[in-house]
């Protein structure tokens, strides 16, 4: 295909923003056409589709979307033109209001003087726009359109403003892309870690703490073995670690910046008077433990972790499972070292990255994210840091895609976004260079000859929190975790009442190996025990029966099905153990 032709299709990130905002028009259209009562208030291109969110008191049933869906095909037939137009601001103003478009008026108010107030016509059918859209309704597949949601949505993400509902759809240029994007959702639904999360006991969401994640005992088990994965990994790359308050007071917060520049995000109480805040960061700790004590070159690169429970307040719409979530376990790490260590020290954290998103069978791609308009510090700092961190993944045969603008207030960063089972993408490993929080904090080492000099540091966090990692590998794994990770590795299965002591003692002697085994001793036939063991995706169900009591044998079945014949204990144990041992995914 010619680089002309592939301009107009899917491959094409803008011409696939450009057909998918042509959707969203095309469903406002539809809902004028339907329910002409309905306030218009906007409707982009989203990374999988597009949206609108309208004005009516209530939310949208199935059967009405399929009728949005249905009146959007006829749409796509008429093969309208999209006409675009510009007004003065009277002119614009009049318009939308002589439409009845309130919400439409006040982003006509909201637009600077001088900004060209465009509209797009399709037929019968106005809307505000600034573009750019496809020539025609018709260029959209009417058969290839879907709507998949609708949700509530507060205007402008305001929660103290209108509660809008929110239509969500997809289309694409052919039907069979349409059926495979909805089967991968019906698998995504499948996979939905809040719905295998309730089915495996992992953990629990209630009314009484909305973002405030309960962790349940089978939970606690995958929780404390990923925390035991990631201090083992971590003793192995030379970090230490450290546990700082929760809680610290206003002139901390000040002197750190995150009182002018995070405030909005972080829950604050008066204790004696005085204005603490519920840390929503783990840095300013970070900054304490390394100025309490001096440091000479001699103890650089200090490499300092810490899985640190951090509060962010988010907006109530805006929670999702353990993806989004108000308090979380960071897992974070500060490094400290002389600027001619810097390159190495990102090298070393981004082998460790590798080394980490490998046993959890997870590829990534890198995102240089540069600097912010609210940042602090020079744009000299900032460029050469931005060069530093280029430079480092660079020479590693890392390739990388730039994020203008999005670097954290203090310094550029490497965001590592990984992909899932089904190619969906997670924001979970960042690198942050910060020459300003050392400064702040005043934090010295004394150098070769003797004077003091500042440390360089980096920020950095590999599974980003705990909580949305258990829920990302809940997601990626199906709930079915590797053998290394799952909370019961085990289940033996007696067939016979007869067999049940020989169930318990094939138990002790797994649990003694360190195994995590449970027996199922009820009444019930070893079919429906084995159906069980399955859908709680427990790796391996032992059957024992007569036979195997006779033999001191077991008969080892996993859990996708395969018999693996009747073995000794001790070569059961064996097999287990190397495939522990060695974290693979099976």
């Amino acid at each position: 295909m010619s680089e002309e032709n592939n301009l107009y299709t899917f491959e094409n990130e803008q011409y696939r923003h450009t057909y998918w905002h042509t959707c969203s028009h095309i469903l406002a259209q539809a809902m004028k056409r339907l329910h002409p009562e309905v306030k218009l208030a906007i409707g982009p291109a989203i990374e999988n589709g597009f949206y609108y969110d309208f004005d009516t008191p209530e939310p949208f049933t199935e059967d009405q979307l399929s009728e949005l869906e249905g009146e959007m095909r006829k749409i796509c037939k008429e093969k309208l033109r999209l006409e675009r137009f510009e007004l003065p601001r009277a002119e614009a103003l009049k318009l939308m209001e002589e439409k009845g478009e309130p919400y439409k008026v006040e982003l006509i108010h909201d637009l600077p003087e001088e900004a060209v107030i465009s509209f797009y016509k399709q037929g019968e059918f106005t809307d505000l726009c600034a573009g750019p859209h496809l020539d025609s309704t018709g260029r959209v597949k009417g058969n290839a359109i879907k709507l998949t949601a609708c949700n509530a949505a507060y205007w402008r993400g305001d929660s103290s403003r209108q509660t809008l509902q929110r239509i969500y759809g997809v289309a694409f240029p052919r039907k069979d892309e349409l059926d495979e994007y909805l089967a991968k959702l019906e698998e995504a639904k499948r996979r939905d870690h809040r719905k295998l999360g309730k089915e495996l006991g992992l953990f629990m969401l209630t009314e009484e703490g909305p973002g405030f994640p309960f962790f349940l005992p089978r939970g606690m088990v995958l929780r404390n073995t990923l925390i035991d994965y990631w201090r083992e990994v971590h003793k192995r790359y030379g970090y230490v670690e450290i546990s700082t308050p929760i809680i610290l007071n206003r002139k901390l917060w000040e002197r750190s910046g995150h009182w002018e520049h995070y405030k909005n995000n972080m829950y604050t109480t008066v204790i004696d008077g005085e204005d603490f805040a519920i840390k929503p960061m783990n840095c300013p700790g970070g900054m304490m433990v390394y100025a309490s004590q001096p440091h000479s070159y001699r103890d650089l690169p200090l490499r300092v972790g810490e899985l640190g429970l951090v509060h962010r307040h988010e907006l109530s719409g805006a929670l999702h499972g353990l993806f989004r979530v108000r308090c979380f376990t960071q897992d974070d790490a500060h490094l400290f070292m002389t600027p001619d260590q810097l390159k190495d020290e990102i090298k070393g954290v981004v082998q460790l990255f590798d080394e980490v998103y490998s046993v959890f069978g997870l590829p990534y791609k890198i995102e240089l994210s540069t600097m912010p308009e609210d940042h602090i510090g020079t744009v000299e700092q900032w460029e050469r840091n931005q060069d530093i961190l280029k430079d480092a993944i660079t020479e590693m045969g890392k390739e990388f895609e730039v994020n203008e603008g999005d670097g954290a207030f203090y310094g550029p960063k490497l965001d590592f976004h990984l992909s899932d089972s089904l190619g969906r993408t997670w924001q979970c490993g960042t690198v942050q260079l910060d020459s300003q929080l050392p400064e702040r904090f005043e934090l010295e080492y004394t150098g070769e000859d003797g004077e003091k000099h500042r440390p360089v540091m980096l920020h950095r966090v590999v599974l980003g929190s705990i909580e949305r990692f258990i829920g990302v590998i809940t997601e990626h794994f199906a709930g079915a975790f590797p053998a290394w990770l799952a909370p019961v590795q085990v289940k033996v299965l007696p067939v016979t009442d007869r067999a049940a002591q020989y169930a318990d003692e094939v138990c002790a002697r797994l649990d003694g190996l360190g195994f995590r085994v449970e027996a199922d001793h009820r009444s019930e036939k070893i079919g429906k025990k084995i159906r069980e063991a399955t859908l709680e995706k427990i790796p391996y169900m032992l059957v024992v029966g007569d036979r195997d009591m006779e033999n001191a044998t077991v008969s080892p079945r996993r859990r996708t099905g395969e018999d693996l014949g009747g073995m000794s204990l001790e070569q059961f144990a064996a097999l287990l153990q190397e495939e522990v041992d060695s974290k693979a995914i099976k």
